[in-house]
């Protein structure tokens, strides 16, 4: 997925990274280089729970942040479309890779 602001202008990209039970995804600058790595659990219907999916370095050594899907509930989990999301990254992150970490988001 390619993040664009303002319109027109690559910030840069989500590439979701084949794995056979993890859901990976990098996060690339405007030039395709790696800058962070989002990993999911194994599990991701989180019955009962938050789910969620770890903010990483590059190199998966160390978690600098985290995206979370927040359980709604049963029934509106059951019934309804609707979904919450939390987003946690560092506050000295650079505001391009900000942006790509919430595509990042919808893109989960």
């Amino acid at each position: 997925m390619e993040v664009q602001a303002p319109p027109g202008t690559t910030i840069g990209h989500v590439l979701q990274t084949w794995h056979p039970f993890i859901p990976k995804f990098s996060i690339l600058d405007a030039d395709r280089q790696p800058v962070l790595r989002v990993v999911g659990p194994c599990c991701t219907c989180g019955c009962g729970t938050d789910t969620n999916f770890e903010v990483k370095t590059k190199d998966e050594s160390r978690s600098v942040g985290r995206i979370s899907k927040q359980w709604g509930g049963l029934l509106r989990e059951a019934l309804t479309d609707a979904d919450d999301f939390g987003l946690q990254f560092p506050v000295d992150l650079d505001v391009r890779v900000k942006a790509v970490l919430l595509g990042a988001t919808f893109l989960i």
